[in-house]
Formats: structure tokens, sequence, C-alpha cells
């Protein structure tokens, strides 16, 4: 009886642990971005959390806007926009977000709601206040 005693706390901090990692992935796969111009798939590596465009609805589309001139001319699919996540709690913060519309790279937080089914991408500078919030939903 005394090992099964010593043994449910073991038990209880994996399965904490288990949930943690799970809530973090809900943010995992395909969402469709507000204009409903691009496919963007999000991905995990190692602790960290980025995302590509998959998918555009102007096929060879450019890089036209990069601030360095090299990289115009690369293609827009395919292109990692988010950057450097880390799951805390309710959000995925400490990353970034480039917007190939205006060629612009932003601090972001991530938050799903109404069910893990809506993505609010808070893109900022400097602080959360001085941004702008854009809505993906899951396709």
């Amino acid at each position: 009886m005394k090992p099964l005693i010593l043994l449910l706390p073991i038990l209880f901090l994996f399965a904490g642990t288990a949930a943690a990692q799970n809530k973090a992935d809900v943010i995992l796969g395909e969402w469709i971005s507000e204009l409903k111009d691009g496919k963007i798939n999000i991905y995990k590596q190692g602790d960290q959390f980025h995302g590509k465009i998959v998918w555009n609805k102007t096929p060879g589309k450019k890089d036209e806007k990069n601030p360095d001139p090299k990289l115009r001319s690369r293609d827009i699919l395919g292109l990692v926009i988010l950057k450097g996540f880390s799951f805390s709690g309710d959000a995925w913060e400490n990353g970034t977000i480039y917007d190939p519309h205006s060629g612009k790279t932003y601090s972001c937080i991530l938050r799903t709601k109404d069910n893990h089914k809506v993505l609010d991408i808070r893109g900022y500078v400097g602080i959360t206040l001085l941004g702008r919030t854009s809505s993906w939903t899951r396709p």
C-alpha cells in the first residue's frame, strides 16, 4: 500500500504536465487570415511556436514590401511570419509577427477564444496598447 501512496503524487505531477502541454498545443494547425487571403500553419519547434504561410490567394506573390531589398524577390508562400512564441498560461507571448502587406515586423501576443476556433493576434510596437488585433479562424 505504501508504494501506491508514493506513486500517486508522481502520477498527478505527470498528468498536470501533460495537461499544460495539451493546452499549449491547441494553437497548432491551420488558420485562415482575417482578410481570407492566406492560410497559416502554426507548428511547434522545441518549446517554441512558429507559423508559416501555406496558401495565399495570389500565387507567385513576392515579398515586395520587405525592408531588405535582397528579400523582395522571395515568395510569400512558405514564408515564416510567426516566430519564437512561448506558452504562458493563457497566451503565447514573446514572439514576433511579420506583416507581408507592409513589410514590417511587430512584437506579438496570441490568444484563442470561442473554444479555440478563433485566434486573436495582437501586433504591437513597444507596449500592447500601441497595436492592432487581427482575428484568424480555423478553416
